[in-house]
């Protein structure tokens, strides 16, 4: 697959080990910041998994947070806190950007995207306002939807190309079925200019050709393939010998 260099709005990531001045106690202790290697983008599409505690989510907010966007999630304009639950990781880091700047970018998280809905309509509701924001989501009040439902309509309707795109365990919402209607609209916004970071546990999702992978693991971090994943590994051990495996789970 082609690579669009032209839209790797984000080159690198690296840790300001200078600024640190213990690692004993969060989010220093985690494993990915005890460990932690600089991170080269993938023009297209990157991939930060691992198990819970790992340390991704934390990284992915920092990462998100350098860049401008809100900790709870949205576009670079949104602006709210519900509850201020984000790590000062992102005063660590130092971001890397690349020539272009992006024209459009969304951080998606699936934890707080009750709140991003909220937000839009606590928006809309105030006067003197232009178009309303909801028209960029499929008009609806994303309330009115499921949650999965309401996540992917943001993902098809309001994602524009030519856009930086952060997404936090976006499976977390979507079943097996949207998750691979997730990677085709994935792949059109790459061709539209765009690139994704992406943070999940979902082979499905992880599944994007050439893209980066990098596993998190209490060693550090490491860059690997779908099929080399531990993710993809008992996945498979599952769906392959499912009878043994439940045999000596249950026993």
């Amino acid at each position: 697959m082609k690579l669009n260099r032209g839209n790797q709005y984000i080159r690198e990531v690296y840790l300001r080990e200078d600024l640190i001045t213990s690692y004993k106690h969060y989010p220093f202790n985690l494993p990915v910041i005890r460990h932690f290697q600089h991170i080269l983008f993938h023009p297209n599409v990157t991939y930060i998994i691992g198990e819970n505690g790992m340390g991704k989510s934390t990284l992915l907010e920092a990462i998100a947070i350098a860049l401008g966007f809100n900790p709870e999630g949205g576009s670079l304009n949104f602006r709210f806190s519900n509850f201020d639950s984000h790590s000062n990781l992102f005063q660590y880091l130092r971001t890397v950007r690349g020539v272009n700047k992006a024209k459009d970018g969304f951080f998606l998280r699936a934890e707080t995207f009750y709140n991003v809905a909220t937000n839009i309509e606590e928006l809309d509701r105030e006067p003197g306002g232009g178009r309303r924001i909801i028209d960029s989501f499929g008009s609806k009040s994303l309330h009115e939807l499921s949650h999965g439902e309401a996540f992917f309509a943001a993902f098809i309707e309001r994602f524009q190309g030519n856009g930086l795109y952060i997404l936090d365990e976006p499976e977390a919402a979507l079943s097996p079925l949207r998750q691979i209607s997730m990677l085709a609209r994935i792949h059109d916004l790459v061709e539209q200019g765009s690139q994704f970071i992406i943070s999940t546990h979902s082979p499905i999702v992880m599944a994007y050709p050439d893209a980066k992978i990098i596993q998190l693991t209490e060693e550090g971090m490491s860059e690997t393939t779908l099929e080399d994943s531990n993710h993809y590994f008992i996945m498979k051990q599952f769906f392959e010998d499912k009878e043994r495996l439940l045999h000596h789970l249950f026993n």
